[in-house]
């Protein structure tokens, strides 16, 4: 009668085909991933720029005029010094005011494109061309 070997276990080779095959899936898939989180990041940011200025248009509505670069989009939260007819807040949290990214929202009022601009620079803030924009 022959001795018989169990084996138990894996090969060190067994394993290194197992990582090789899931480095290869996550190589394909982490591309894919990326390029889905960035434009649910862009729409994301296009719906909340959509939102802020009918918030900006609510406030126009009452007070007769959009709120100043000064006053900024806190207007829409807390009534600015002197501003009658003020029937807010237009907004529910002041983080809603921030990108995606994490960046603030840039508001001028008046604008260069219209009565406001509102926008954002998207993954880059502070230079080039807005990627999401109010105009």
């Amino acid at each position: 009668m022959s001795k018989l070997r169990s084996e138990a276990g894996y090969t060190l080779m067994e394993l290194l085909v197992v990582l090789a095959i899931l480095g290869l899936l996550a190589a394909i898939a982490t591309p894919l991933m990326l390029h889905y989180l960035d434009s649910a990041k862009l729409r994301t940011a296009r719906t909340e720029v959509a939102n802020i200025s009918a918030s900006l248009d609510l406030f126009k509505y009452d007070v007769g005029r959009y709120p100043t670069t000064r006053e900024g989009l806190a207007a829409l939260l807390q009534a600015p010094p002197d501003v009658e007819d003020w029937n807010g807040p237009y907004a529910k949290k002041l983080d809603g005011f921030n990108d995606p990214w994490g960046h603030p929202y840039v508001y001028r009022s008046p604008g260069e494109h219209g009565s406001f601009d509102l926008y954002s620079f998207g993954a880059k803030p502070g230079g080039g061309k807005p990627q999401i924009a109010s105009w």
